[in-house]
């Protein structure tokens, strides 16, 4: 798991994750980046002590390093999970995530709000309602893996 571990909000989204790991009895090798030099780290870390797969907590820096976080993983030919689609369409495996479009409707929304004189403390916290998960069938092929018909059709999206 690949987290950004200075930035709380994606340390309290990478703890769910591996409590979630926990009562599946996953073993979660955990890797915490801060800056763009610490993924190097954390590929020889990789490299060193190969995981089964990679789950990338999304945030700025992860997001800005996202294609080499691909790229290591086809040269390690490891699978990749991410929260955004956006990841999958860069060659990542998999993506199960709030729908980015939603977000961003419901933001705007927010902002006409407060332009209206709405206080932004008297805003409602909302949490998304609707998730979207993605396939790359090219990247599963290449890593030399079958997804399941079953696991295909549950898919908003197939990339091929």
């Amino acid at each position: 798991m690949l987290w950004n571990v200075a930035d709380l909000g994606m340390t309290m989204r990478y703890r769910a994750a591996e409590d979630a790991a926990r009562v599946l009895g996953i073993k979660v090798q955990t890797l915490g980046v801060r800056e763009p030099n610490d993924f190097e780290h954390a590929f020889s870390e990789m490299t060193r002590d190969k995981p089964d797969a990679i789950l990338m907590v999304s945030d700025a820096l992860t997001n800005l390093n996202r294609k080499r976080v691909v790229e290591f993983a086809k040269n390690q030919r490891l699978p990749t999970i991410f929260e955004n689609s956006s990841l999958v369409r860069d060659g990542g495996l998999m993506s199960y995530g709030p729908k980015q479009s939603e977000i961003g409707e419901r933001a705007a929304e927010f902002v006409v709000r407060i332009l209206r004189g709405a206080r932004p403390a008297d805003l409602p916290l909302e949490l998304p309602t609707r998730f979207e998960f993605l396939v790359n069938l090219n990247t599963a092929k290449a890593l030399g893996l079958t997804i399941p018909p079953t696991l295909l059709a549950r898919a908003d999206e197939v990339i091929e």
